[in-house]
């Protein structure tokens, strides 16, 4: 459906077809492996200077609550397994 603007499926604003050209290696093909290892390893360090790290009572608040909850799923596994055994037992002989 086409109107005085243009059509429903492709808006004035974008053409259908561009004409650019697109560089093959762009700004990463004028650096070489090593300095783009470099590069990726500094940026590496720059992201986790922004990560807010726990304090130590944090940290060990944490830990407490993963293990016991461990501990939690380990017993239920656990009684659910011996439970179907002994159904499976009891029904198959």
């Amino acid at each position: 459906m086409t109107d005085a603007v243009g059509s429903i499926d492709m808006p004035d604003a974008e053409a259908p077809e561009s004409n650019k050209k697109t560089r093959k290696g762009g700004k990463r093909g004028k650096k070489g492996p090593l300095r783009r290892l470099a590069t990726f390893y500094r940026q590496i360090v720059a992201e986790l200077r922004k990560v807010v790290w726990p304090t130590r009572n944090q940290l060990t608040t944490y830990t407490t609550v993963v293990i016991v909850f461990v501990v939690i799923m380990i017993a239920l596994v656990t009684l659910i397994d011996y439970g179907l055994d002994h159904a499976a037992k009891y029904v198959f002989g």
